[in-house]
């Protein structure tokens, strides 16, 4: 570490979270004025259950949860594995429009590198003696 005081790895882990929460807010912001922009990414098999602007916001509501518990900073290990899981779905049922979401591939690859780096204790069963 430099010996200017900066915590480099303090500020590359915000700046990850600031990374992964951005795309989990601007979604369902920019669907609140554009709805008809957002409403097609979501897969055939989820219409029909609610009514898709319930669905869109609903699913907008989690996506906003997501984002600010990651940047709150504060065990989250679960939104970064949630978002983890999310980036991964939304490649695998929208695999048609691949050409628009693979940059989802590099951010769930964020979020989970997010994951990784801040597993509880607990969830890892390690040898005595062992660190991660």
């Amino acid at each position: 570490m430099a010996s200017d005081g900066m915590d480099w790895n303090r500020l590359a882990n915000f700046v990850l979270r600031a990374g992964v929460a951005f795309a989990f807010l601007y979604p369902p912001i920019a669907a609140v004025f554009n709805p008809n922009d957002w409403i097609g990414y979501f897969p055939s098999f989820m219409h029909g259950y609610v009514p898709d602007m319930v669905l869109l916001h609903g699913f907008g509501l989690v996506e906003v949860v997501i984002a600010l518990w990651i940047l709150w900073g504060r065990n989250i290990f679960w939104p970064s594995l949630a978002a983890t899981a999310i980036l991964l779905a939304i490649v695998i049922f929208d695999f048609q429009d691949f050409v628009v979401i693979f940059r989802d591939l590099s951010l769930a690859a964020a979020a989970l590198s997010l994951a990784l780096s801040n597993v509880p204790k607990k969830v890892i069963f390690l040898p005595a003696g062992k660190s991660v």
